[in-house]
């Protein structure tokens, strides 16, 4: 049974005693795998309320950013999941190329895990010099190693007896339960917020939305699969059309949205990452701020999910969600 609870950090209410400022630190932390994703849904929601417009270059480089934290977001999920199953190999692949992304957010903005790299209103820097030509070379190097993690797994005996037709379910099944990412678009669901709700500098660029048809533990596999391609050919198509001007755009030096609530969502590597605020137009901090995390939602999924199968088969269920708790 999931017990929701004994790991809640109240991150919520601390964000109500900071500042709109020292909220993007924590946001951080919400899911410490694909920070960049936490902090661009944050700092729109509030520029969104405060109708700051952010600079088109500064879009770009969101985009970018947001682009390699899901590339390293799954391979770490390939990595653990398949570990789970058995094949360690798979692990050490995916690390390899995980740790090359690492270094470029380390270059970029100091460190290598929770970034804070995100302002409300744009960047707090701009992209150090030929980091842009390193980014393509990554891309290179990524697309080369993908079929090495197909070659090990997606034809494997092991593997697809451990994912073939393990926790099916439904596109309406997986709508109702509130699934979302790859969850729901391996199970045939065509939702995308990328597509379907633009931001960033996503409605400027050309990439398909990889869908599933079976639902199962094999399909979600194919999909974040095919989602590594997707992501590479955004950030291909960013960095060659990277526009010159401004990383920030005018934001007041005090921070004080008017009152008013406004809720936003962003398409992060485990699925739909909202944020809903509530400013009374006097404090400084929020006078409400709620999270609609996707791991939290997607985590509902388990139950309906691992009916009928083997306690052995929990450990890939869980595995196939892709939660940070």
């Amino acid at each position: 049974d999931v017990v929701i609870g004994y790991i809640h950090r109240g991150i919520e209410k601390l964000s109500e005693n900071r500042t709109w400022t020292q909220i993007i630190l924590l946001t951080d932390r919400m899911d410490y795998v694909a920070a960049a994703t936490n902090n661009i849904g944050y700092c729109e929601t509030v520029e969104k309320l405060m109708d700051i417009e952010v600079p088109r270059r500064a879009h770009y480089i969101r985009t970018i950013l947001a682009e390699l934290q899901r590339i390293a977001s799954h391979c770490l999920w390939l990595g653990t999941h398949a570990m789970d199953i058995g094949a360690m190999t798979v692990f050490l692949y995916a690390f390899r190329e995980r740790e090359l992304i690492l270094d470029l957010f380390e270059e970029y903005c100091g460190a290598r895990l929770t970034y804070n790299s995100m302002r409300i209103g744009g960047l707090p820097l701009d992209i150090p010099t030929g980091w842009d030509r390193k980014v393509l070379e990554f891309c290179d190097i990524m697309e080369s190693k993908i079929p090495e993690y197909e070659q090990l797994l997606t034809n494997n005996r092991i593997w697809l007896e451990r994912t073939k037709g393990i926790g099916v379910i439904s596109g309406p099944d997986a709508t109702a339960i509130g699934l979302s990412g790859p969850p729901l678009r391996a199970s045939g669901v065509l939702r995308d917020i990328r597509k379907d709700e633009p931001y960033a500098a996503y409605n400027e660029f050309e990439f398909d939305i990889p869908l599933g048809s079976r639902g199962d533990t094999y399909d979600r596999y194919l999909v974040r699969i095919e989602e590594f391609r997707q992501s590479l050919r955004i950030i291909r198509q960013a960095i060659d059309g990277l526009p010159e001007g401004p990383v920030m755009g005018k934001v007041p030096r005090l921070i004080k949205p008017p009152a008013g609530e406004t809720y936003h969502a962003i398409e992060s590597p485990k699925g739909e990452l909202g944020y809903f605020i509530v400013s009374d137009g006097r404090a400084t901090n929020p006078y409400r701020l709620r999270v609609r995390p996707p791991s939290f939602c997607n985590l509902q999924g388990l139950k309906p999910l691992i009916i009928g199968h083997l306690v052995a088969d929990v450990v890939s269920l869980i595995g196939t969600i892709d939660i940070v708790l």
